[in-house]
């Protein structure tokens, strides 16, 4: 059930917990003053969507690739040819190497992706609930997450937008208390 209407989350109407995920990503990047781009692939613009239902996203959100077919990952974020041809798709690197394009595209501080398969079928010799969520940021923060989802192919997508926007807020939190830290002289 979405808190906010009472009716169950569909496709485009992100649950509370993502949309609670959205707003704290977008509130900890406005206080840096930093922006954040977004690369889908099996996402299809959820995440985008997500993030764009916050009021204020507009603060720090620059736009978002929807990267569908394998082609576009590499002609338009810059992921390595190579590394798609040998491995597809649905990889931890080609993740990062979005989230990277991504950043590097729509000249954002911070890049998040998504690439996996939602079903019904397997693809590049992955099972059904395979993803991988991947974020990137300034100095080498980031970091990838191997999922195995469970559910058809709706909850398996939206349980994707969560998990990288929970990845998100992760490294956000994460890496502000690192720099927290080295302030303080503690390391």
């Amino acid at each position: 059930m979405c808190a906010d209407t009472g009716r169950e989350a569909g496709d485009g109407e992100p649950a509370a917990e993502t949309w609670s995920a959205a707003a704290r990503a977008l509130d900890a990047l406005a206080a840096r003053g930093q922006t954040l781009a977004v690369a889908e692939s099996l996402t299809g613009g959820l995440v985008a969507g997500a993030l764009t239902g916050v009021p204020g996203a507009s603060r720090v959100f620059r736009g978002s690739v929807t990267a569908y077919a394998t082609g576009l990952k590499r002609d338009i974020l810059g992921v390595d040819g190579p590394l798609l041809d040998a491995r597809g798709a649905v990889d931890a690197e080609v993740a990062r190497q979005m989230a990277r394009g991504v950043r590097r595209v729509l000249s954002a501080h911070w890049g998040i992706a998504t690439t996996g398969v939602a079903g019904p079928d397997p693809q590049d010799g992955q099972p059904v609930g395979t993803v991988f969520v991947a974020a990137e940021g300034p100095g080498g923060a980031g970091g990838v997450l191997r999922l195995t989802l469970d559910g058809d192919r709706r909850r398996i997508r939206r349980d994707t937008v969560a998990a990288v926007l929970r990845l998100l807020v992760s490294q956000l939190t994460e890496n502000a208390a690192a720099q927290d830290t080295e302030q303080r002289g503690e390391i």
